[in-house]
């Protein structure tokens, strides 16, 4: 039996569970990272994993375009007829939430790093220089969008955390298949 690439009536195809899991392990990592680099008293190895965080966020935003180009043109299965009306609701919304946040976050790193005036180039995995956003550069600029970075992060996590949640609760307590569609790809046949 092929996989197939798209999602069909009944299952996501690989592209989307590939993309899905790329973009939870790097927004998962990048919190971890994030937490962790602040923290360091090494001011070498700080300045690394601050690079690192950086080339990551980018990817992250680049992934997130494109997890949303190819859901536009990819319709997702429906859900199981067991699920309630209130999360058939709930469900869209948290997902645009979490894409929102996603989406959000890198550019509010960007707009932070833009507006410092320490002005350290981002260079995405040593690749390019990466241009600042057109904002003026103060130290107070550089206190609002790193509060906003934050306060951004937390909420994602939070947001993540409850994605999780449910998909734990469809597989373990309603014993739907929501959660082993987004693992297991499509066949050709479905």
């Amino acid at each position: 039996m092929q996989s197939a690439i798209t999602n069909t009536r009944t299952r996501y195809g690989w592209a989307t569970i590939l993309i899905h899991w790329l973009i939870g392990i790097i927004f998962i990592g990048q919190f971890a990272l994030g937490f962790v680099m602040v923290r360091l008293s090494s001011q070498r190895a700080a300045f690394e994993l601050i690079q690192l965080h950086k080339s990551l966020g980018s990817l992250l935003l680049g992934l997130i375009i494109l997890r949303i180009a190819w859901r536009l043109g990819n319709a997702a299965p429906p859900l199981p007829d067991s699920v309630g009306t209130l999360e058939r609701r709930a469900g869209p919304l948290a997902h645009l939430a979490l894409y929102a946040f996603q989406i959000a976050l890198p550019l509010s790193g960007w707009a932070l790093v833009s507006v410092s005036t320490l002005e350290i180039p981002t260079m995405p995995f040593n690749l390019f220089v990466m241009p600042n956003l057109p904002l003026a550069e103060s130290d107070f600029a550089e206190s609002l969008w790193a509060s906003v970075h934050w306060y951004l992060a937390y909420a994602g996590i939070a947001l993540v955390a409850l994605h999780v949640a449910a998909a734990l609760r469809h597989h373990f307590l309603l014993r739907d298949n929501v959660l082993t569609r987004m693992i297991t790809p499509s066949s050709s046949r479905d």
